[in-house]
C-alpha cells in the first residue's frame, strides 16, 4: 500500500517556512523533514566535527540521508509559492472596484507588501485575504503532490 500524506501537515510545514530552509517529504513514508541552509552547508564543509554543537551533529546523518536519497522530495519553497502572484490574484478577486483599485495601487512600488498589509487591515479584509491565500497555497501543494503521484488526505484539518 502506498503512503497517504496529510495535506494539513504539509500545509502546516509550509506555513512556517523561511527563506533559509527547505522542507522535504519522503515519498515512501510520508515523513516531513526540514533542512536549513546552515545544516546543508555543514555537510559540505570539512570543519572539525567537534566544533559543531552536539545537537546539530546528531542531525547531520538525517540531513545527509534527506539530501542524498531520491525518496526525499523538496516541497515547494517560498519562491515557488509566488506570493506576489497570489497577492495580485486576491486584488483582482475583489468585486468592489474602488477597493480593488486601492489594493492594486498598494502593491506597486517600494514597500508594496507592507502597504498591502496596511490596506487590508484598514479595510477590514484580513480574514478574506487569509482565506484566499490559504486556498491558493493549498492548490499549489495539491498540484505538487499530484505531479509526484503522492496520495493525500484532507483529514486532521483544523476546525
Amino acid at each position: 500500500m502506498s503512503v497517504v500524506v496529510s495535506l494539513r501537515d504539509v500545509l502546516d510545514e509550509l506555513s512556517i517556512l523561511t527563506d533559509e530552509a527547505t522542507v522535504y517529504l519522503n515519498r515512501k513514508t510520508g515523513e516531513l523533514f526540514t533542512v536549513t541552509d546552515e545544516d546543508a552547508q555543514l555537510l559540505e564543509d570539512e570543519d572539525d566535527p567537534e566544533e559543531i554543537p552536539e545537537w546539530q551533529r546528531e542531525l547531520l546523518p538525517k540531513v545527509r540521508e534527506v539530501l542524498d536519497s531520491e525518496d526525499w522530495l523538496a516541497l515547494p519553497t517560498k519562491f515557488d509559492l509566488h506570493e506576489y502572484a497570489i497577492v495580485e490574484g486576491f486584488c483582482e478577486s475583489i468585486e468592489n472596484q474602488v477597493l480593488r483599485e486601492e489594493l492594486n495601487n498598494a502593491i506597486r512600488g517600494r514597500g508594496a507588501f507592507r502597504y498591502f498589509k496596511d490596506t487590508i487591515h484598514r479595510q477590514g479584509i484580513v480574514d478574506e485575504w487569509h482565506r484566499y491565500r490559504d486556498a491558493a497555497v493549498e492548490k499549489i501543494v495539491i498540484d505538487w503532490l499530484e505531479e509526484y503521484g503522492i496520495a493525500y488526505e484532507r483529514s486532521h484539518e483544523k476546525s
